[in-house]
């Protein structure tokens, strides 16, 4: 039970931080591409990856994991929007656009979840 409100206070803090975020980023870079969805998966991914770093070692509690991961990230990263953009892009025959769109997403996200993952290691060693 403890675990599941964790998880809800992450997201309770993680879903609206995915709006201003995904709200402030599209304001000032625009819609070309979604740079609102992006960004808020990146930096998911990053905290995610960082948390899970310092997790492997011992540093952090199972309970910091639900919290910032599941609860957290879940809240704040966004697979059906990325989906949903995509799709978007697709339909409009921005084909080039699209397949960038899943490109930079899968990329950037692997490179900060792997990063960030090391670097949660390293400071919790």
């Amino acid at each position: 039970m403890i675990l599941a409100l964790v998880v809800f206070v992450g997201g309770l803090i993680g879903a609206p931080a995915r709006y201003l975020i995904d709200s402030f980023v599209t304001g000032r870079y625009g819609s070309a591409l979604p740079w609102g969805t992006l960004t808020v998966n990146v930096l998911g991914s990053a905290v995610l990856g960082l948390v899970m770093g310092a997790w492997s070692r011992g540093a952090l509690p199972p309970t910091v994991l639900s919290l910032v991961g599941t609860g957290f990230c879940g809240a704040l990263t966004t697979f059906s929007t990325f989906s949903t953009d995509t799709y978007k892009l697709l339909v409009a025959g921005s084909t080039g656009k699209a397949l960038t769109n899943i490109a930079v997403n899968l990329v950037l996200g692997l490179a900060a979840v792997s990063l960030c993952f090391l670097l949660g290691a390293a400071i919790a060693d």
